[in-house]
């Protein structure tokens, strides 16, 4: 993003990123409680950033590791203890609706879905192209079968604990926790989500979402 500071501290409309996130955990129905992961670094800016919003959920912050994994490994310890099932989602997806959290809650609950995990993601619309170092084109996969993942990821706390210890006991180091899933030999399933729910990482998904979200508080869905 080329900023100072984290970006999830950047102003969108006059708001933190972080406090587009936050409002929609908060508007959502299935959402009981909110962990912030990041480094104490900026817990002063968040702390104020909460003490604006007034959410009337639970928020406790929580150290962040080193890596993303280790990060999610931290926020799974601090859980609250009665918690069955938990939604993982990126800060940076700050455009994510109250109503696509709820389907991913949902879901996770349901029978029609009984591998104990899932993820948001959308079907990928260009044709994408395997490329060697040189730049030489070595396949074209199928594109119908091809997704692209966002967040939340949805999981079973006991069955996403355990794979998180399996990890670090292999030493596995994945990107995202449906990768970890699959590597322990879980399914994951695909959840649709959203095509607004853009990951913000370039001064033009700034821009992007600043029309967005104008198109939302112009249609009453803001």
């Amino acid at each position: 993003m080329g900023s100072d500071r984290n970006k999830l501290l950047l102003t969108l409309r006059s708001q933190p990123l972080i406090a587009w996130t936050l409002g929609a955990a908060e508007a959502s129905d299935e959402i009981t409680w909110i962990g912030i992961i990041s480094q104490p670094a900026d817990w002063l800016d968040l702390k104020e950033i909460l003490g604006d919003l007034s959410l009337t959920k639970p928020v406790q912050l929580i150290q962040g590791g080193t890596t993303r994994q280790e990060s999610v490994y931290n926020g799974l310890q601090a859980l609250p203890a009665e918690a069955k099932q938990v939604l993982i989602h990126d800060g940076a997806r700050c455009l994510a609706t109250p109503e696509l959290f709820d389907r991913c809650a949902a879901a996770i609950r349901n029978s029609q879905y009984p591998c104990g995990g899932l993820i948001a993601a959308i079907p990928v619309k260009d044709t994408i192209k395997v490329v060697d170092d040189a730049g030489l084109i070595h396949d074209t996969p199928d594109r119908s079968q091809l997704w692209a993942a966002q967040t939340p990821q949805a999981f079973d706390v006991q069955l996403l604990k355990q794979c998180h210890e399996t990890g670090l006991k292999q030493g596995w180091e994945v990107t995202d926790d449906a990768a970890l899933f699959e590597k322990c030999g879980l399914p994951v399933q695909i959840v649709e989500g959203e095509e607004t729910n853009l990951k913000l990482t370039t001064p033009m998904d700034l821009a992007i979402a600043e029309f967005i979200l104008q198109q939302r508080l112009e249609t009453g869905n803001g």
